[in-house]
């Protein structure tokens, strides 16, 4: 029987297992996310998610500042950082050993965030296609870094997203990708195949069908379907309709080798993870029996 090796990322000096796929849940610090339920700008907002996410199982809780939704308004950095240090002070304060990401494609931030309030991971929608120095900061900062494929930006990526070839044009740019981060001397990796950036409902749909060949690369797999338009699009409802296509995906996901899923409502997400690991347990134990 093969054993399954553990994968770990290091947050803040200590090991992250990720044998067992982990929930990232999101708090978004924004006026126009794309799910308004996500939407927290209070203190009050903020404290009673942070709460939730922790209260419900997350491993790790993912900072947003930057709406990224399909034709977003551009925020300057300033207004960026502004609501970061809002946001992550009270995070600091009602949660302090919390494992966070921040969700942001700039170094500066991203710098800010480490060195002011030791968030432990970056996650970057852009892969560093949007800041030059991104690499270079992940790599002097010694943090995971997330990276997602995109193609275009957040204002423009799906006015006509189009691939000759979707699956080999996404894997030769996370295998150009690595091989930078490698070369800088980045440890941990994690990619992100970037559903709903960048792609038609039938380029998701693509990508969730072959999202096991991900494992080639070996490194941990973060996916991000909760509530998004390749769900509610496909079904004519709304994201505040999408839960049960958002559970259905993440169950796909996770029988396909994801390690980490990024969602808005983390119980389901955590139940969801509870069953396929009971499935695999049994399945396990009866290869072994034979």
């Amino acid at each position: 029987m093969k054993v399954l090796q553990s994968k770990y990322i290091n947050v803040n000096g200590s090991l992250l297992d990720l044998s067992s796929p982990c929930i990232m849940g999101i708090l978004n610090v924004t006026p126009d996310s794309f799910y308004a339920g996500s939407r927290m700008q209070t203190e009050a907002d903020i404290t009673s998610r942070i709460g939730q996410i922790v209260a419900e199982g997350a491993a790790i809780i993912d900072v947003g500042a930057y709406s990224s939704r399909p034709n977003a308004e551009n925020v300057s950095p300033a207004e960026e950082m502004e609501r970061l240090r809002m946001g992550l002070g009270v995070l600091r304060k009602v949660q302090p050993d919390a494992i966070v990401s921040v969700d942001t494609f700039r170094a500066d931030v991203a710098r800010m965030c480490v060195e002011e309030y030791g968030v432990a991971i970056i996650n970057d929608i852009a892969a560093g296609e949007m800041d030059d120095d991104m690499f270079r900061t992940v790599a002097d900062l010694n943090v995971p870094y997330i990276m997602m494929h995109m193609q275009g930006t957040p204002q423009n990526m799906q006015q006509h997203p189009h691939y000759d070839n979707l699956l080999k044009e996404v894997f030769m740019y996370f295998a150009r990708k690595v091989q930078q981060l490698r070369d800088l001397g980045v440890k941990d990796i994690i990619l992100d195949p970037g559903f709903g950036f960048g792609k038609t409902i039938e380029h998701n749909y693509e990508l969730l069908a072959h999202l096991e060949e991900f494992r080639i690369f070996e490194l941990p797999l973060l996916v991000g379907v909760s509530r998004k338009s390749m769900i509610y699009r496909l079904l004519g409802t709304t994201p505040q309709e999408a839960l049960n296509g958002t559970t259905v995906l993440d169950t796909i996901c996770l029988l396909k080798g994801a390690d980490i899923l990024r969602v808005h409502d983390v119980r389901e997400a955590v139940e969801t993870v509870k069953i396929v690991e009971a499935m695999n347990v049994a399945r396990s134990a009866l290869i072994a029996n034979n």
